[in-house]
């Protein structure tokens, strides 16, 4: 017969307190409504960048597929995909420098 035990500490809080520390979680952190809001645009904006390299890789290849073709009606739909990335990116980089200029006015610097 095999036994195991478990050994549970008398405070729960330690441990997750050593957990958060261990692993440099930002989920740690959120006390306050503004550290919540500051992982939510950080993970908008890292996932708007992986969206927006993703859009441009299927573009290129896109343009890349349709060079052999004599199908000008490919070229122009890889043309439209790189455009509105690069539109895409224009708006996420606007609207970042605009969250930065925000916290600024409204006295939280590290808001991103």
């Amino acid at each position: 017969m095999l036994l195991v035990i478990f050994l549970v500490p008398n405070n729960m809080n330690t441990l997750a307190q050593n957990i958060n520390s261990s692993f440099n979680s930002p989920l740690g952190d959120l006390n306050k409504v503004s550290s919540l809001v500051t992982l939510f645009l950080n993970a908008s904006f890292v996932l708007a960048g992986l969206i927006l390299l993703f859009f441009f890789i299927l573009g290129g290849i896109g343009m890349i597929g349709s060079a052999g073709k004599n199908d000008p009606k490919s070229l122009e739909q890889a043309k439209h995909t790189i455009t509105s990335a690069l539109i895409g990116f224009i708006v996420v980089f606007t609207s970042y420098w605009i969250v930065k200029l925000i916290g600024q006015l409204i006295g939280m610097p590290n808001l991103l």
